[in-house]
């Protein structure tokens, strides 16, 4: 199975040189966690979390308004694509401790983003159903 089966097509984005007080407002508007940074072809280049936003902002007594996301966003070390296995994807988390992949198409643009609840939630369905095969097939008190 592919990342593009579990993928989040509808992806909150931002421009490096936006302000960290303008992300804030639209993760609040939007109801989101995260945004993706993209550089001036819609590649992505890094992510910026709410977290984020506390620690290298707030914790730090920096002006929001004057603070840009490139000097608070996670640098993008890798991204993966729809064909992507979603083994690989899991692996690249792993290694990386990444909750977030980017997703993109051959030119590097993003299409998507996988996170560690969206592999969460595949896996939950499949341990739902083998544990409807399990039920299935466990011998009963009268057929024994």
């Amino acid at each position: 199975m592919s990342v593009g089966r579990i993928c989040t097509r509808s992806v909150d984005v931002a421009a490096p040189d936006e302000s960290a007080q303008a992300a804030a407002i639209r993760m609040k508007t939007r109801n989101v966690g995260t945004l993706v940074v993209l550089d001036q072809n819609q590649c992505p280049i890094g992510i910026v979390t709410d977290r984020d936003l506390v620690l290298c902002v707030v914790a730090k007594g920096l002006d929001p308004t004057m603070t840009e996301l490139e000097v608070v966003m996670s640098t993008l070390p890798e991204s993966v694509t729809e064909n992507t296995p979603i083994e690989a994807a899991i692996g690249i988390m792993r290694r990386g401790a990444h909750r977030r992949l980017p997703v993109v198409d051959d030119d590097g643009q993003l299409v998507g983003l996988v996170t560690l609840d969206d592999v969460l939630s595949l896996l939950s369905e499949e341990f739902e159903e083998i544990g409807e095969l399990v039920r299935k097939e466990a011998p009963t008190s009268s057929t024994l």
